[in-house]
């Protein structure tokens, strides 16, 4: 079930949307080479209870940081720890923040002091994708729409879009329906109405679509080991388009 939020709802959704834009800003400063992955946790954890909200994924089916710090080849999920980011490095950084009992949800991918024309090229491509979804987030548009939008302009950009992981409805859970693939046909789907808040998430890889889940059971990776980037914002429908929620 779809569920629209209240004007009251996302008023608060707005609050836990800032908090996470303003944990990236938070984020975007630290990273540097020579940084953990585990300090920028400590600090991402720091700041949102700041906040006086909590971190969103923090125990969530018993993962064990505050944010998801994934490097280079990793996709998703990775866990935060003594993983030391080089010059030239990539890492995305999945952010979700719960305030006055619902959640925020935004991921970006970041370079570590300077990167190659590739990977800069790899981020690009991934960023507009996600814009170029949103494009078509309006009141009684088919949701595969956004989906659809993405695939195609990653796909003409020479890049591949992860199919295993998908985009999904936020609220009071941090994962709600609809889900949003970011692949597949046109015109398929519910048709998106006001108050409707969604996490859209294009993930892309450099090299194959493919992508395995490590050992720890969490780390996601490409299977060729080329790099990979993850941009995501949570937005909300409005009467004439969408509102990003994730922004300060």
């Amino acid at each position: 079930m779809i569920i629209c939020k209240t004007p009251r709802e996302l008023e608060i959704m707005r609050e836990a949307g800032r908090i996470v834009a303003l944990t990236h800003q938070q984020m975007k400063k630290n990273i540097r080479p020579g940084i953990t992955t585990g300090e920028l946790d400590k600090i991402a954890d720091q700041f949102i209870r700041s906040m006086d909200a909590i971190p969103s994924f923090k125990g969530y089916n018993g993962f064990r940081g505050s944010i998801c710090a994934s490097v280079n080849e990793e996709l998703v999920h990775g866990i935060p720890g003594d993983r030391v980011l080089k010059d030239g490095d990539i890492i995305s950084i999945d952010i979700g923040a719960k305030y006055q009992g619902y959640h925020g949800d935004s991921a970006w991918t970041y370079p570590v002091g300077t990167v190659d024309e590739s990977t800069a090229e790899l981020l690009r491509v991934t960023e507009e994708s996600l814009f170029k979804g949103l494009d078509e987030a309006k009141p009684n548009v088919r949701l595969s729409n956004i989906s659809h939008a993405i695939q195609s302009y990653v796909e003409a950009e020479g890049l591949s879009i992860v199919r295993e992981y998908v985009g999904h409805g936020v609220g009071q859970d941090l994962h709600e329906d609809p889900q949003i693939p970011h692949y597949g046909p046109p015109n398929k789907g519910p048709r998106l109405k006001q108050g409707m808040v969604l996490a859209v998430e294009p993930m892309v890889n450099a090299g194959s679509r493919y992508v395995k889940t490590l050992g720890d059971q969490w780390t996601v990776v490409t299977q060729d080991g080329k790099k990979c980037a993850h941009f995501e914002h949570t937005i909300a429908i409005t009467e004439e388009g969408y509102e990003i929620l994730t922004t300060t």
